[in-house]
């Protein structure tokens, strides 16, 4: 089962790093849709290339602590990548499931911009998503 969960939640990081990547370079693809704004469709920030690939590759990162937590290593790691790989799993939970509960204004279930586009977006997959990746990485951190 926990095999299972690690190859969702990795496919999960490796298209959510994919979709920032194409941002990153100039992609147009969801654009309107997934940076929060205000009733009046104003944006709410509009992240640079370097936070975008930032994001990407952290993204890319989630998805190799999972790895190196469900895989038998037959060698010792360097002592920084078993801290990452000992408590990584806990933080992207943290992570996650802060996400899924938001800031009380723009992003999470509590937010109180909901008419928006994105707001609409973030009740209906994005905070449900994020959530759900909490729990599976916690499920993954109790099993081992």
């Amino acid at each position: 089962m926990t095999t299972i969960i690690a190859i969702v939640l990795i496919t999960i990081f490796m298209f959510l790093s994919g979709i920032h990547i194409y941002w990153g370079f100039g992609g147009q693809w969801g654009n309107g849709a997934v940076i929060p704004t205000k009733d009046d469709n104003v944006k709410v920030m509009m992240p640079g290339v370097l936070p975008t690939f930032i994001v990407a590759f952290g993204l890319l990162g989630f998805g190799l602590v999972v790895l190196m937590n469900v895989v038998e290593l037959d060698f010792k790691l360097p002592m920084w990548l078993d801290i990452i790989r000992k408590y990584g799993l806990w933080i992207i939970a943290s992570i996650f499931i802060l996400r899924a509960i938001g800031e009380f204004n723009y992003v999470g279930f509590f937010k109180k911009y909901k008419q928006t586009k994105f707001g609409q977006n973030d009740t209906k997959y994005y905070s449900p998503l994020c959530l759900t990746i909490g729990i599976l990485t916690i499920i993954i951190e109790l099993s081992k």
